[in-house]
């Protein structure tokens, strides 16, 4: 009864179904020959998606701004060193508001509308100000980034979070090209810090 069902329900799914013409035949040795009497399909192809670290921008010894018009918090800043340049990044979580980065020749930076001054690790620096942005209550993390170790970016530093404006300080072993762009799912704005050649 079980078999005569099953033989009953694989004629109607055969008979639904569409006729495919097989593509290759194999052969007893256990190689596989083409069918020349019928189609040959394949799948259309697929493009991968591009790997992380593809299709950045070139290094440029000049300022950079751009983002989004919007507002968003700050949620963490970090740095890392990589073969051909150090990295900071800042992270957000909606969108990366507008935003300027900026060389100077030393790495002394203003902290916020107070007048005072800081003086980081290095001989040159890089401003990196977000407009319409706070940390105030969602930021984590260290707010000073020390690394004595990286060939280029010595320290980071939040030197505002007021009024709408969030900065970052750079500090510097020398003056450098820069690589600047954003990333989204999370939203960062990411300064790569060209390292020397030799």
């Amino acid at each position: 009864m079980r078999t005569g069902l099953a033989l009953i329900l694989i004629s109607i799914v055969t008979a639904c179904g569409p006729a495919l013409a097989p593509s290759a035949a194999v052969s007893p040795g256990g190689t596989s020959a083409r069918n020349a009497s019928g189609p040959r399909t394949s799948a259309p192809p697929v493009t991968p998606p591009s790997p992380p670290g593809s299709n950045l921008p070139d290094f440029a010894c000049a300022d950079a701004s751009g983002g989004k018009t919007g507002v968003a918090n700050a949620i963490t800043a970090r740095a890392a060193e990589q073969d051909v340049y150090d990295r900071f990044v800042l992270q957000f979580d909606s969108i990366v508001p507008t935003f300027s980065v900026k060389r100077q020749a030393k790495p002394v930076f203003s902290l916020g509308a107070s007048g005072q001054t800081v003086t980081l690790s290095g001989t040159a620096g890089v401003l990196v100000t977000v407009h319409s942005a706070t940390g105030a209550t969602t930021f984590t993390g260290p707010t000073d980034l020390i690394h004595p170790e990286f060939r280029v970016l010595k320290e980071a530093r939040q030197t505002q979070d007021f009024e709408g404006y969030v900065s970052w300080g750079l500090g510097v072993s020398k003056p450098t090209c820069m690589r600047v762009f954003t990333l989204s799912d999370p939203a960062r704005l990411v300064v790569d810090l060209q390292t020397p050649t030799s």
